[in-house]
């Protein structure tokens, strides 16, 4: 193989390889030989069939393997011999006759392109200073979580001939109509539903409240534009609702008794249940907080050139998931050129910390245990089944994960964001960390608003 670099401006890299035709044959032969025991052909005992005869049969076809075989390793050899890393998957570009290459009377000729990781230096991390917001858990906190308890295990009885209030529960059947058609999953039968629980899509309880045991009612609603099932987003229906029953909330005592209908001793224990929650929250919150600081300092402190393609891509997905999607009030009065030039930074600095967190994590010796890897895996492929199975697609968490099995690609998506975790432990780990006590509402702003 013959690779001979072409240009080398920025982060762009342009090579020209070539690789002989005597290669190529040598490769073709040795791979015909590993079929020749298998191949029966008319004229000759199985196994004996001479290599030229299997050229003329086979060649071609095992060529073809054989060529896009080189140019995937010699693509990789060019960039690898420089010790450079391509940011996205080079581009391959023949010269000359491929027929003839085909047949075995040329040399492999081609150009490869690619952008390549920058190199640069990380920054010691052992150096940063950094704030975590903490917030302590007061009792009112604990009494108001017990509270949400009680309101959502309250018992109910059912009133005869009352009017369903807010609050009230209502047993219903109902079937869900667009255009006069029923459409699937539209349908349910004894459902119970709170009033006011908005478990139902914006409308649809409202218009309940006044019903009594017996009414029949037609429920006109709006599928919400982001409504997860594609087929309803957006779309007007109507649900023919019965209702059965309605009910009246009783009073709840929180007590020993309460507390163990959830497995505990008494009371106190329960509260101390959800204190140890609402510190989980705390803590987590607090993280995110330390994080966007963490990743402010890492994006202040390093500047180099960034691959275009991989902004690009970046920036794609952003843009993506912004259209369509309802404008904040700080980017309503901005034109689309305005937003473009700001999604671009983000979808930058996301680059520039993605590429130094790696950077960070390689030299560090960070890797996420398999086990880890593999259990978000299964939460994934669960999540995506339930998905798919909700738009009426028969599609089991194990064909999922055969899928993933095939598309290596989609598990180094899901592995990405848990390095990334375990790359901002081991920063966190280094740096000096000053807590800071806040009250609980400034723990919960968000850290990270469109930027992170």
């Amino acid at each position: 193989m013959e690779v001979i670099e072409k240009s080398a401006e920025g982060l762009e890299r342009k090579f020209m390889v070539k690789v002989p035709a005597s290669e190529l044959d040598a490769k073709l032969v040795a791979r015909l030989e590993t079929m020749k025991g298998n191949v029966q052909l008319k004229g000759f005992r199985k196994g004996k069939a001479p290599i030229s005869f299997l050229k003329k049969m086979y060649g071609r076809g095992v060529m073809g393997e054989i060529v896009q075989q080189v140019i995937s390793e010699t693509s990789a050899k060019a960039f690898a011999e420089r010790d450079l890393t391509p940011a996205q998957p080079p581009h391959p570009h023949f010269h000359g006759d491929i027929e003839a290459v085909m047949a075995g009377k040329a040399d492999l000729e081609y150009e490869v392109h690619a952008e390549v990781l920058p190199a640069f230096d990380a920054m010691d991390v052992a150096g940063l200073t950094l704030t975590r917001l903490v917030a302590d858990v007061a009792d009112e906190e604990v009494d108001e979580r017990l509270k949400q308890l009680a309101d959502q295990n309250k018992d109910y009885e059912a009133i005869d001939g009352k009017a369903a209030e807010e609050g009230d529960l209502v047993v219903i059947d109902f079937v869900g109509k667009i255009d006069g058609e029923e459409f699937e999953g539209g349908r349910g039968d004894g459902h119970s539903l709170v009033l006011g629980s908005d478990a139902f899509i914006a409308g649809f309880e409202e218009q309940l409240v006044g019903s009594k045991p017996g009414d029949e009612k037609v429920v006109k609603v709006r599928f919400p534009a982001e409504y997860r099932v594609g087929d309803l987003a957006d779309k007007d229906a109507e649900f023919d609702v019965h209702v059965h029953e309605v009910k009246v909330a009783k009073d709840i005592e929180v007590n020993d008794e309460f507390a163990k209908k959830f497995g505990l001793d008494d009371l106190a224990a329960l509260k101390d249940s959800l204190r140890e929650r609402i510190e989980s929250e705390h803590k987590s919150a607090s993280r995110n907080h330390l994080k966007r600081a963490l990743l402010d300092k890492l994006d202040e402190a390093h500047a180099f050139d960034l691959p275009k393609s991989m902004v690009d891509q970046e920036f794609d997905q952003i843009w993506a998931q912004l259209e369509g999607a309802e404008l904040d009030d700080e980017d309503k009065d901005k034109s689309e050129e305005e937003l473009k030039a700001e999604y671009r930074k983000i979808a930058e600095r996301r680059v520039r910390l993605g590429l130094v967190l790696a950077e960070i994590g390689k030299k560090a010796g960070v890797q996420v245990p398999n086990e880890q890897l593999q259990r978000a895996v299964q939460q994934q492929a669960m999540r995506e089944a339930q998905i798919l199975q909700m738009q009426g697609q028969d599609v089991t968490p194990q064909q999922v994960l055969q899928y993933f099995a095939n598309n290596p690609e989609t598990v180094a998506q899901i592995r990405a964001p848990l390095f990334e975790e375990r790359v901002v432990d081991f920063i966190v780990e280094r740096a000096t960390v000053t807590d800071k006590p806040v009250p609980k509402e400034r723990l919960y702003e968000d850290p990270d608003g469109k930027d992170s």
